[in-house]
């Protein structure tokens, strides 16, 4: 019996020896690279937070953790410090276009809120690199972890090239280049609501949405199709609900925010006008108009999370046709709409479109919007 169990002591030594120099194997494509990035917490300083901590896909690819502040902002890696914009959704990011200005001179595109990322793989190198977010140091620090994993290094130089082995800019842009792929997979964007069966003739509308789909779309009655709507075929398939352009409708700060995140007092977000391409003053308090493909699952709402119900974004929009002084407060907050934080460049044009809407409308549209939920995620429209 004893020489039996040698040889199997041996045999053992030698299959696990075996196994050690095999290389890892590549990753297939980018695309399911990027996914295991996207997850991936080892690409933070503390090894915490990942896209997919601000992006998560069980709350269509926003944030879904509780902060002091609520869930306007987002948590840092270090579990201390808090961000002063809301994480928009990764859903549909990909229909955004590269960052441009129109023949009108309009700006547009880009990704964040205000379009300081040209396109997505340019996203993607943001937050590894941001202080208060992951929290790395420099690109050669995220190389370093990307060339820690046998089975990232062996990808990257398969499908990115051997430099990626030994040059940090180069495995950081790959890293972001595959985190882009991921991103711009139908996994994002299934265009399976409600909405998008019925345009396919799978189910009927509620009358309720009816009217929410005929007042949205209506040249006459609102205004909403001005700025969310990217086809302008109403009945068109495949609707991102944005055109990409950036206006400044009166948000007010998020003082909730702002009272624990240690942004300086005084403190003014510039929207488009922080972003390090523009410098013209006449851009302030601009944001990208956001889709709103699940909007009834990704609250809290605007670019600082400053609102956390549908309805109240509605009654903000609806507050500047209607002289009413009811329809000028807060439901939210008992009180007036707080002032906006930049009061110039507000888009009147645009905003002061229609008439007011009386509640009856105005459930009717939170109602149409219920219906641009993704089908994985319309359990969570139940739970409200």
């Amino acid at each position: 019996m004893k020489p039996i169990l040698i040889v199997t002591a041996t045999a053992l030594v030698l299959t696990a020896a075996a196994t050690a120099q095999t290389p890892a194997p590549a990753y297939d494509s980018l695309e399911h690279w990027g996914e295991a990035l996207f997850f991936d917490t080892d690409l933070s300083a503390n090894r915490t937070e990942s896209c997919a901590s601000c992006h998560s896909p069980e709350l269509a690819f926003t944030d879904p953790r509780d902060t002091a502040a609520g869930r306007a902002v987002s948590i840092g890696d270090d579990g201390a410090s808090l961000g002063d914009r809301n994480a928009p959704t990764a859903a549909y990011a990909r229909f955004s276009p590269a960052f441009h200005r129109t023949d009108m001179g309009k700006w547009k595109g880009g990704q964040f809120h205000d379009g300081r990322a040209a396109t997505l793989a340019d996203q993607a190198k943001g937050p590894p690199l941001n202080p208060i977010e992951m929290g790395m140091t420099d690109e050669a620090a995220v190389a370093a972890r990307l060339w820690d994993n046998p089975r990232y290094l062996a990808t990257m130089t398969a499908l990115k090239g051997p430099d990626t082995a030994s040059d940090p800019h180069a495995a950081f842009t790959a890293m972001a280049e595959a985190i882009a792929a991921f991103e711009a997979t139908d996994t994002f964007a299934p265009f399976d609501s409600k909405y998008d069966r019925f345009l396919r003739g799978e189910e009927k509308l509620s009358d309720e949405e009816e009217l929410g789909r005929l007042l949205f779309f209506s040249n006459q009655f609102t205004n909403c199709n001005i700025c969310h709507q990217l086809n302008r075929d109403p009945g068109a398939e495949k609707e991102t609900f944005s055109n990409y352009e950036y206006h400044n409708i009166g948000v007010p700060a998020n003082l909730r925010a702002r009272a624990v995140n240690g942004v300086a007092p005084g403190h003014v977000d510039r929207g488009l006008l922080d972003n390090p391409n523009i410098s013209d003053p006449a851009q302030a308090g601009k944001f990208k108009v956001p889709t709103l493909r699940n909007v009834a699952v990704t609250g809290p709402y605007m670019h600082n999370g400053v609102f956390a119900d549908l309805r109240t974004v509605i009654l903000f929009y609806n507050k500047y046709n209607s002289k009413l002084p009811e329809r000028q407060i807060n439901p939210e907050t008992g009180a007036p709409f707080d002032p906006p934080e930049v009061a110039a460049n507000i888009a009147l044009t645009e905003l002061e479109t229609g008439p007011a809407l009386d509640d009856q409308r105005i459930d009717a549209i939170v109602a149409f919007l219920k219906t641009l939920t993704d089908k994985r995620y319309e359990p969570l429209l139940s739970a409200d």
